[in-house]
């Protein structure tokens, strides 16, 4: 759990498909906070990279909120509400998250299986995000017990552009090895009154999807190019593979922020 990959050892792979990663948004743009106050957070299903196709959510399993180890039920906040993408509209849902005392607060979503017509399968991303108040470190790095996570190894709320971030893959509990890692930059963060794309700062990658692998104790690195918001999503990482008499490729997804050092 404490092992880092090398640069060398975590090199990307471009994979040979097309840049068309689902990935489930949760999301803010101030995730680094001074006050308390209700935190308003947006949860899309998109392509954020391309700022592509939306997908629309079905109503969602759970939000919970933990901070210092304590778990808070949210679900009852979440409200559904229309994405306008750029290219097509969806359902998704938005939610207000209490900050309170300083320290990690660690935003964990669950969202219902989305049906993949495309591919005749289920996708279910569990996500994690998350908001620190007053710079206090108090559980970033811990684990939550959700079935398949992602477990940061840098403080996920303030990384450095040009720095590396690492991180370890579970799927109930255990880590994973040998486990893909597709990872995305947000190209276009949603405006908060809007709910529509701003404008694109990237576009998708020459040669496809980029691409880690997880070492043998479930660890990847990855090298953070540039500001903003980065998604990291182990595909069929959890431990259910079927939903409704179909395959399940339940998820594992993590986003951070990274900032310039001015």
């Amino acid at each position: 759990m404490t092992r880092t990959l090398t640069m060398a050892a975590a090199a990307l792979i471009l994979s040979a498909a097309p840049a068309l990663a689902h990935f489930q948004l949760a999301y803010t743009p101030e995730v680094n906070l001074e006050k308390p106050g209700e935190v308003s957070m947006k949860f899309f299903f998109w392509h954020p990279m391309e700022n592509g196709h939306a997908m629309d959510m079905g109503a969602p399993s759970e939000l919970a909120l933990y901070f210092k180890g304590e778990k808070t039920d949210l679900t009852d906040r979440l409200a559904p509400v229309t994405f306008h993408a750029a290219h097509n509209e969806a359902q998704g849902y938005e939610a207000t998250i209490p900050v309170k005392r300083n320290g990690d607060y660690i935003v964990a979503f669950t969202p219902a299986p989305y049906y993949e017509e495309s591919e005749d399968i289920y996708i279910q991303q569990i996500t994690k995000s998350y908001l620190n108040k007053g710079g206090a470190p108090t559980g970033w790095n811990e684990p939550v017990g959700l079935p398949t996570e992602i477990v940061p190894l840098n403080k996920p709320t303030n990384v450095i552009a040009g720095s590396t971030f690492s991180g370890v893959l579970l799927s109930d509990g255990e880590p994973v090895a040998g486990a893909e890692i597709e990872i995305e930059y947000m190209a276009a963060p949603p405006d908060m009154e809007t709910n529509r794309p701003t404008e694109p700062t990237a576009g998708p990658m020459p040669g496809g999807t980029v691409v880690a692998i997880t070492d043998a104790d479930g660890a990847f690195t990855f090298g953070i190019p540039k500001a903003g918001f980065w998604g990291f999503a182990a595909l069929g990482s959890g431990p259910a593979t079927e939903f409704e008499g179909k395959e399940l490729s339940q998820d594992a997804v993590l986003w951070v922020r990274a900032y310039d050092m001015e």
